[in-house]
């Protein structure tokens, strides 16, 4: 195993990269879709001290023993997250069905395969809670993450929803058997 390019669980230390990480992915992501005004309120200090309160509740006291924040490092500098654990849709259940969260890589280091170990890791750790499918909840038109999930094998399973960051982005809901 590279010890240059791997996966861990995410520290308490690893919170402001995590930060940082999430607000590039964002604005790269929705940038496109949102007014100029919402995306700098995204990289503002009180969005950003509300992710680092989120994470730190995380990594401090998650909501059960089968939530988890990872990070994927390149060179032990933290480059993307995943956050997973029981699904919270309504039309799903939590004791077999999971679902990430997030799942996000710095837009300077997608490619590199960070993307793969993060999802690769994170299905590990929800097959080892004895989940046996998971969702992820993506752009609807056509974007990165999307494609991403898509060519790994991940499918829409008929649920849509709305995403208000200040305009309306439709969202999709994959799915994939993840275990036995």
């Amino acid at each position: 195993m590279s010890t240059e390019r791997f996966v861990r669980s995410a520290r308490e230390a690893d919170i402001p990269t995590v930060v940082d990480v999430q607000v590039a992915a964002w604005r790269s992501m929705y940038g496109p879709l949102l007014p100029e005004a919402v995306l700098a309120e995204i990289g503002g200090q009180e969005a950003a001290a509300r992710f680092r309160e989120q994470w730190l509740a995380a990594v401090r006291t998650p909501p059960t023993s089968r939530h988890r924040l990872l990070v994927a490092t390149d060179h032990r500098a933290v480059v993307g997250f995943a956050a997973v654990g029981p699904a919270e849709d309504p039309d799903r259940w939590p004791g077999t069905d999971a679902e990430v969260y997030a799942l996000h890589v710095h837009p300077d280091h997608v490619g590199a395969g960070h993307g793969s170990r993060l999802l690769n890791a994170a299905v590990d750790h929800l097959v080892d809670d004895g989940f046996g499918l998971a969702v992820l909840w993506v752009l609807e038109p056509p974007n990165p993450l999307r494609s991403f999930a898509e060519a790994a094998g991940w499918r829409p399973d008929g649920a849509t929803r709305e995403l208000d960051l200040g305009a309306p982005l439709p969202m999709v809901r994959l799915h994939a058997a993840i275990g036995g």
